[in-house]
């Protein structure tokens, strides 16, 4: 169980990508008063992490809704996630969603979504829901510890980045994406595979 917690934080924590979010969030927030982007980081990060939260407590019945079976959640999951990794390994102009750094303060686009709980976050909470390989809870307090990363990271994005410098995050993005790459195609593998054994069951 240890182990599966472990698997389910780090994957979390490589999905959602803070310490790659550093820069959309400091160029989106630049047109904001500097007094109020603290507030503004927390209230993302609320939203993204409730919008998770019910993508984890809704996935099984949503599965069900669209009758998808775990197999097919898993295979798809695989190839966003390998997409999603491609693009933090060589990064693209405009970030990882190519988005754009907005005029006026942000809500909800896009800082919440998709930048923390984007399309790859959504599919993993979605799995996490339909698998269940280990209580509820601990999914829950992953996802807790994943967000309080998200606040350290991002209330200092402008120091990280003035002491680390460019060059650092970007070859630490890089290493994350290296990491998620190797998880994407171990899940498009485990959905493969269940399909393979499925076929020669039936």
């Amino acid at each position: 169980m240890p182990e599966s917690f472990f698997h389910t934080f780090v994957l979390l924590l490589l999905v959602t990508d803070p310490f790659g979010n550093v820069p959309l969030f400091m160029s989106t927030l630049a047109g904001v008063a500097p007094e109020r982007r603290p507030r503004v980081v927390v209230r993302e990060c609320l939203i993204a992490f409730f919008l998770l939260l019910l993508f984890m407590f809704g996935g099984r019945h949503f599965l069900g809704a669209l009758q998808l079976t775990d197999m097919s959640l898993r295979i798809g999951g695989g190839v966003i996630l390998f997409l999603i990794a491609l693009r933090m390994v060589f990064p693209q102009p405009g970030g990882i969603f190519g988005t754009q750094a907005a005029s006026h303060e942000p809500l909800i686009v896009p800082l919440a979504v998709p930048a923390l709980a984007g399309p790859s976050a959504l599919v993993t909470v979605l799995l996490f829901s339909s698998a269940q390989k280990m209580p509820m809870l601990l999914y829950v307090v992953a996802l807790m510890l994943v967000a309080l990363i998200w606040l350290v990271v991002l209330l200092s994005a402008e120091r990280l980045h003035r002491v680390l410098g460019p060059a650092v995050m970007t070859a630490f993005e890089r290493l994350m994406g290296l990491i998620l790459t190797a998880l994407a195609i171990e899940m498009l593998l485990a959905g493969i595979r269940d399909y393979v054994l499925a076929l020669q069951s039936g």
